[in-house]
């Protein structure tokens, strides 16, 4: 797994997709957080930052597509996705070096916010007046939203080997798993209601953002992922044939 999520990380790291994701990434966060009227951290008057962790999520389910969508397709279109499979590889080595690889590079996008909690922190009165525990785990909640879009990515990925139809493909499903489901919710009542949205991502990440970690919402986050990975397992082992 170590070579594939080596070669992964470097084929970023040494191409514009890393940086350009972190500057966008950086830039409409910072928009959002500073600039925007109806979100602007310094009109709004509250040392906190749920304006940043309930927008964020919008901005990612674009973002990470865009990074998944060369995962295999490209192997696929190159022809290169024969000589990696025939490797001494597990398609599970295959696709976890590839995720992680993938999900490392969000991460390393998020970060660099981490300044917006210290700048908040010194703007608050008094100062540091801002709920650092909360913030840690909406920071969590996060990382494990990066991850479960990222295994979307590379699902849609495995799928086509037209770069373009995986990232649609991608930003369709990340929509839908995550605010399409919470919709489609809305018009039910009662049990119905609460069960359907249930299976958003919305749900289970809109408890985590305010800082509140709960082993149900980690959980269904771990298994999405886990869900995913294990489909693309099952796409690569058809392909394969």
């Amino acid at each position: 797994m170590f070579p594939i999520f080596k070669k992964e990380l470097n084929g970023y790291l040494n191409s514009l997709i890393a940086y350009l994701v972190i500057v966008l990434f950086l830039v409409f966060t910072g928009l959002v957080l500073w600039v925007f009227p109806d979100s602007n951290i310094l009109d709004y008057g509250f040392a906190e930052m749920n304006s940043f962790f309930s927008l964020t999520p919008f901005i990612l389910l674009m973002l990470v597509p865009a990074i998944t969508m060369r995962s295999f397709s490209e192997e696929f279109k190159t022809g290169t996705i024969e000589f990696l499979l025939t490797k001494p590889l597990t398609t599970f080595q295959v696709f976890g070096g590839k995720f992680l690889a993938a999900w490392l590079l969000i991460i390393l996008a998020i970060l660099p916010t981490v300044v917006y909690y210290f700048s908040i922190s010194s703007l608050g009165n008094p100062e540091g007046n801002i709920d650092t525990g909360s913030v840690i785990g909406s920071y969590f909640g996060l990382f494990l939203l990066a991850g479960a879009f990222t295994a979307v990515g590379i699902f849609a990925s495995s799928l086509s080997q037209n770069q373009v139809v995986a990232f649609i493909s991608g930003a369709f499903l990340c929509y839908f798993l995550f605010d399409g489901i919470h919709q489609l919710s809305n018009l039910f009542r009662g049990v119905t209601q609460y069960f359907t949205d249930y299976l958003s991502i919305y749900f289970h990440y809109e408890s985590l953002s305010r800082g509140v970690l709960d082993s149900r919402n980690i959980i269904y986050l771990v298994s999405l992922i886990v869900l995913m990975g294990a489909l693309t397992i099952f796409v690569l082992h058809k392909k394969r044939r």
